[in-house]
């Protein structure tokens, strides 16, 4: 079965579930090449739309996204990545997932999760060492 890339400019949306929890953690993007590298490596690889370049979740933060298992939509032009997150937070603004704000009736947005640790504590040069 192959996944249909030409849709979207050759990228597909694969959306990343933590596997034990069910928690949506967040959203990324994948050319072919991407998800070979998941594949291969068994750690969650998208596409950067703004840098134009493949990154490996957690190579700069250390926090990792092990593949358990890979589903195709019935499109087949999306991904549900179910991983194990091998740190305590996904997002790089700290937050455990990606989706840690409500949207309100009149648009308004207000954090509803934790901040687990700041940017800066994430992404320290003490850390990168």
């Amino acid at each position: 079965m192959e996944l249909d890339f030409k849709k979207e400019n050759g990228l597909i949306p694969a959306i990343v579930q933590d596997d034990a929890s069910g928690e949506i953690l967040m959203l990324g993007f994948m050319n072919a090449e991407a998800l070979e590298i998941t594949q291969k490596t068994g750690f969650v690889t998208f596409y950067s739309r703004s840098r134009k370049k493949l990154w490996t979740k957690g190579e700069t933060s250390g926090q990792r996204l092990l593949v358990r298992e890979l589903l195709i939509d019935c499109d087949q032009d999306a991904l549900l990545v179910r991983a194990e997150l091998s740190g305590a937070a996904v997002c790089h603004e700290g937050y455990r997932s990606c989706f840690f704000r409500r949207l309100g009736p009149g648009g308004e947005a207000t954090i509803v999760r934790e901040r687990i640790f700041t940017p800066e504590e994430l992404y320290s040069k003490e850390r990168a060492q």
